[in-house]
């Protein structure tokens, strides 16, 4: 019974607040952040029930499994630490 108590307790730390055209609205441990679609390219073409299904991963992170997506809580924070690279192969990055 913990387990599935502490599941719901995760789920609930997470949430999505509001989709749009141009980003996701996202509530992680009582702060709310905007996901600009610029940002996270990846959540533009997802269904609502995928971009829905957020929750905890750790305590320093948040996950959407449907889509195998994790962010850090910190590249939330502070999003100009944390660049968009798409790796092309083993040896490329592009920003």
């Amino acid at each position: 019974m913990q387990t599935s108590l502490k599941s719901n307790i995760n789920s609930t730390l997470a949430d999505v607040l509001m989709i749009n055209d141009k980003g996701i609205m996202i509530s992680v441990m009582g702060q709310d952040y905007f996901l600009s679609y610029n940002r996270v390219p990846w959540m533009k073409d997802a269904t609502i029930n995928e971009v829905l299904d957020v929750r905890m991963s750790g305590k320093n992170a948040i996950e959407w499994p449907k889509l195998d997506v994790d962010l850090e809580v910190d590249s939330l924070r502070h999003p100009e630490r944390y660049p968009l690279l798409i790796k092309r192969n083993e040896l490329d990055y592009v920003s």
